[in-house]
């Protein structure tokens, strides 16, 4: 394993907002404590579900600094820079101070749609201006476009900082192309948490999960258990939350975790436009849910 502490349950926080749409330090303090009770692996800032394509420079920072000086050291951080201007990635990259920080988390370049060679040449220039070990990203559902498992395993190959891929493409004939074909250092981590089980048993390391922001015991006990090989026990885990991941998806993403967490008094469910709460039936469900889980 080219990083063994991105091996496991990591947890992409979200940014919690007051009734006025400010920052909730308190809340997103008090959720990085939740997560150490929870014994996650580690903990990703300012991802899809951190809400960072709507934060300023000064609110990300306010972020930054809030979760480490709560998480104290305790948990190795990842965090989300990316998009969809390989000049600007870089830059931010060389910018941001990353002392605290175990690696970058970076998505797969969004609405240009580049083709193979040019999510190759991107993750090329992030990797030679980055100190830090990479997560390559790829999530087609929200970027438009897929980085193929041909063209990560080549990534995976050539750019040894890029230690892992978070795929989140929803194929598992994909993702186990990605495992069968990769160096064997290389890690190949879930972007689905209904799918985590399945792609641990096909050879993958962990998962960055949003479930487990709400039930972190329970999901990263499964996760290790799947990483024992005792898959009898993670399926009864699996299959007592999977209602819970689909309910948060179901309407949007973070709206579902953010009212989840509202419902086990972490945060509030305030998120920021052109993000909504999710419709009341989801509410209802998850509250149904949560209360009998």
């Amino acid at each position: 394993m080219r990083n063994k502490n991105l091996k496991g349950t990591g947890v992409a926080i979200v940014t919690p907002f007051d009734k006025k749409g400010n920052i909730d330090t308190e809340s997103l303090s008090g959720i990085v404590k939740h997560l150490h009770h929870g014994k996650v692996e580690y903990i990703v800032i300012l991802g899809t579900t951190g809400e960072s394509v709507t934060l300023t420079r000064e609110e990300k920072e306010l972020a930054i600094s809030t979760v480490v000086k709560a998480n104290g050291n305790k948990l190795p951080l990842v965090l989300g820079i990316g998009g969809n201007n390989t000049a600007e990635v870089v830059e931010t990259i060389k910018k941001t101070n990353l002392k605290n920080f175990e690696a970058i988390l970076s998505v797969a370049p969004y609405y240009n749609k580049p083709n193979q060679e040019g999510y190759y040449q991107h993750y090329k220039a992030v990797s030679e201006n980055s100190k830090k070990d990479i997560i390559l990203y790829n999530v087609p559902g929200r970027t438009g476009s897929n980085v193929t498992w041909e063209t990560q395993v080549r990534i995976a190959k050539d750019l040894k900082n890029i230690v892992a891929t978070k795929e989140a493409s929803g194929s598992i004939e994909q993702i186990m192309k990605v495992i069968k074909n990769k160096p064997k250092d290389f890690m190949v981590i879930s972007g689905d948490d209904n799918l985590t089980l399945p792609i641990i048993a096909a050879g993958g390391v962990g998962v960055i999960s949003v479930v487990a922001q709400a039930l972190p015991n329970d999901y990263s006990e499964m996760v290790r258990l799947c990483l024992k090989g005792d898959f009898e026990k993670a399926q009864k885990l699996h299959y007592k939350i999977m209602d819970i991941t689909d309910q948060l998806f179901a309407d949007g993403n973070p709206g579902g975790i953010k009212f989840a967490l509202s419902e086990l008094k972490k945060c509030k469910p305030y998120v920021r436009l052109p993000l909504t709460e999710p419709n009341d039936k989801v509410k209802e469900t998850l509250k149904h849910l949560i209360k009998n889980y």
